[in-house]
């Protein structure tokens, strides 16, 4: 039975939908194709009529959960005002954040794995840090827009590298401490 073209689009987003999640929460090695097509409520067959490969997938589920994080910082400064970058800081260094990687940050979920990709996924996180970058060089302090670029680059380093490391130990109080750690510095080197 053919399905329309709108039925083809819809299936394709909930692919997409389900394969971020689901990478982001496992690793673009911890789930298997089969399980991104159940998790979507489609039969594994079609998955080839939607992508070329399962890089393919990746590439496109990391550039949709981007583009879905970049919104979503824009949302957060323009409803902060002067608390803009605190209050962006503040939810990305939650434990909230830490706790549920699956609809959380990609570069903190993802890194290292995009590291051992091809080509297209490492060009898709190259792509999908400028928004980010864009909207702390807004938000951070600097003469010229080269010196607001490489503070954003730190400053955006620190937090996808202090949310990964909240969530490699084990124990709940240090977890804690470095989300604290990280939101205190940054802004500390905000005001400087």
């Amino acid at each position: 039975m053919r399905v329309s073209r709108e039925q083809a689009a819809a299936n394709r987003e909930r692919i997409i939908e389900a394969a971020g999640e689901l990478f982001r929460s496992k690793g673009f090695s911890g789930i298997g194709v089969a399980d991104i097509m159940k998790e979507a409520e489609l039969t594994h067959g079609g998955f080839y009529g939607h992508f070329a490969s399962k890089d393919d997938l990746i590439a496109q589920a990391s550039r949709r959960s981007m583009q879905r994080s970049a919104q979503s910082w824009r949302k957060v400064v323009a409803e902060s005002g002067d608390q803009a970058f605190a209050a962006l800081l503040t939810r990305y260094l939650s434990p909230r954040h830490r706790d549920d990687p699956g609809h959380g940050c990609a570069f903190a979920a993802l890194s290292g794995d995009a590291a051992r990709c091809g080509k297209p996924v490492r060009q898709a996180f190259a792509e999908g840090l400028e928004p980010l970058i864009d909207v702390l060089s807004g938000l951070v302090g600097g003469r010229t827009k080269a010196a607001r670029r490489r503070k954003a680059i730190a400053a955006l380093s620190e937090l996808i590298g202090a949310l990964m490391l909240s969530r490699a130990v084990g124990n709940v109080g240090l977890s804690d401490e470095i989300l604290d750690a990280g939101r205190r510095e940054l802004l500390n080197a905000a005001e400087r």
